[in-house]
């Protein structure tokens, strides 16, 4: 039975010339194409898809949060992340949502079959600096007790959207939250790390998820 393959990607031409890939390998068939993350978390399932092509960056819900959202509703489907260029921060936060791996947009037709048939085998296709900061992640020993610890886990989750960069009104579309919810949350946030912006909040809790030093010898 060949791989049944859906593709999300907001540039018209990416998907068409993905899905002809996908239809021209024999293995594979392309069973859905989706314009936006929202597209996709409503209809996907919908596919039976076993391999997802997710484009990283699109407008409205990121590639990253639709994961997210579609892993753990199905969670048998792999993804593979589709990026222009290496950008290890999104990339290892896509693979932290629940993706499988990731592949360059420049990738040739055969790497793109490579990578399917790697997911189906159980298998991450990354680069090793990729795979390195993975591992590394796992390294990261327990943080010091700090004022982050006070916050609620909802706190958490807007401080850590925050961090990677969400607007106010993506924090609100991506939890599903009011507007004004996000702002109360955001100012329990500052009263409670005792900071007075964006940058002061992001850089301490940046801090308290960071590795300590090891000890001098």
């Amino acid at each position: 039975m060949p791989i049944r393959i859906a593709i999300v990607d907001d540039d018209d031409g990416v998907r068409t010339n993905l899905a002809r890939a996908v239809d021209q390998f024999g293995v594979c068939e392309c069973v859905g194409q989706f314009s936006s993350g929202e597209e996709a978390v409503v209809s996907l399932a919908a596919t039976a898809a076993e391999v997802v092509l997710m484009d990283i960056n699109m407008p409205g819900m990121s590639g990253i949060e639709c994961v997210r959202r579609l892993k753990a509703a199905n969670p048998g489907i792999e993804f593979i992340m589709l990026t222009v260029y290496e950008d290890t921060e999104s990339v290892f936060n896509a693979l932290a949502a629940g993706a499988s791996g990731y592949l360059l947009k420049l990738a040739t037709r055969q790497e793109l079959l490579d990578a399917i048939q790697q997911v189906r085998r159980g298998g991450s296709p990354m680069t090793s600096h990729i795979a390195r900061k993975v591992v590394q992640s796992f390294r990261r020993p327990a943080p010091l007790e700090t004022d982050t610890t006070k916050l609620s886990a909802r706190e958490r989750q807007v401080l850590d959207l925050l961090t990677q960069g969400f607007l106010y009104k993506e924090i609100s579309q991506s939890l599903g939250i009011s507007y004004d919810t996000v702002h109360n949350h955001i100012r329990h946030i500052y009263e409670k790390l005792h900071v007075r912006s964006r940058t002061q909040a992001v850089v301490k809790y940046r801090e308290s998820v960071s590795p300590r030093p090891a000890a001098a010898l």
